[in-house]
């Protein structure tokens, strides 16, 4: 979690200063949940991301050197430096795409998951509340839950569409939709890692075991805006404050302390550690080569 929260921080810093290029979707505050869901990838296993995936890709153990090359366009990136913010790809971790179409994501992962009926193997699909409205989401779901497919569906609802209150668009409760058709449902709280791990252990064990797709509603919050040039002033007075103080990092560290009597100092060289790393990683890709244009992307592409 502290990689992820590390590594989009960086990811502002060099967009601000004209490093990166495009646009970004930053995951802070979110960060519980693609750490809870990536420790329980396995070789066999498929995943879906969203625009919003930097988090998505670390937790499943695409290489941050790597990543950050492909932010800042190099030829040394996860794909080449052609991928960009919102669209990345490592099949060597089982990261078969990151979808800047809303509820995309959906859609893949119900493909891989064709192929994994017969493997053990499990596909992920991240996608945040506004994807609840799209024709994605109704359709994957009911394909899913017919054929009984290995699908776990991860909503990340961070209770905005972008810029809109996810219940000023959304009629009902998002859990009801996939009740409906008869899809083992959970929800959880979002930032707490441990909770969330707890929930998609046993979905990621009720889909491996034949028994079709399950999905879990993460209640979550972001900390930044929709995307790099949104100061959220939508937010409701004194929301993002009330939020903070439930930062899934802030969760983590206290209940290490708790329930696994690791000291605060031991998680304070953590921090430093990652932060040092990170330090590292943005010199070593700010000195990297761009690709050449006399290279096809196809050259690329998995």
């Amino acid at each position: 979690m502290r990689l992820i929260r590390e590594f989009e921080e960086t990811v502002q810093r060099l967009f601000a200063r004209g490093e990166i290029h495009g646009t970004t979707h930053l995951y802070s505050g979110q960060e519980a949940i693609a750490t809870a869901v990536g420790s329980l990838i396995g070789p066999a296993d498929r995943v879906a991301a969203t625009y919003r995936g930097h988090g998505h890709a670390l937790g499943v153990g695409v290489d941050p050197q790597g990543l950050m090359d492909e932010m800042l366009g190099r030829a040394t990136g996860v794909c080449g430096g052609r991928a960009g913010s919102m669209n990345v790809v490592d099949l060597s971790r089982g990261l078969i795409g990151s979808f800047g179409i809303i509820g995309a994501s959906m859609s893949a992962a119900v493909g891989a998951a064709l192929s994994l009926r017969s493997t053990g193997g499990v596909a992920v699909a991240y996608f945040g509340d506004g994807a609840t409205n799209h024709g994605y989401f109704h359709e994957c779901m009911n394909f899913a839950a017919v054929l009984g497919l290995p699908v776990v569906f991860v909503c990340e609802n961070n209770l905005y569409g972008e810029f809109t209150p996810w219940e000023e668009v959304t009629a009902g409760d998002i859990a009801d939709r996939p009740r409906a058709m008869g899809i083992d449902t959970r929800q959880v709280d979002g930032m707490d890692v441990f909770a969330v791990r707890a929930v998609t252990a046993d979905a990621f064990e009720r889909a491996r075991g034949g028994h079709g797709p399950v999905f879990i509603e993460a209640r979550t919050y972001r900390f930044v805006g929709h995307s790099r040039n949104d100061p959220g002033a939508y937010r409701k007075p004194g929301e993002l404050d009330r939020w903070r103080a439930r930062d899934p990092l802030l969760v983590a560290a206290t209940a290490l302390r708790e329930r696994a009597a690791v000291e605060a100092a031991a998680i304070a060289q953590i921090d430093a550690a990652v932060a040092e790393r990170m330090e590292q990683i943005t010199r070593s890709a700010l000195a990297a080569p761009f690709p050449s244009p006399a290279v096809a992307v196809s050259e690329f592409a998995p």
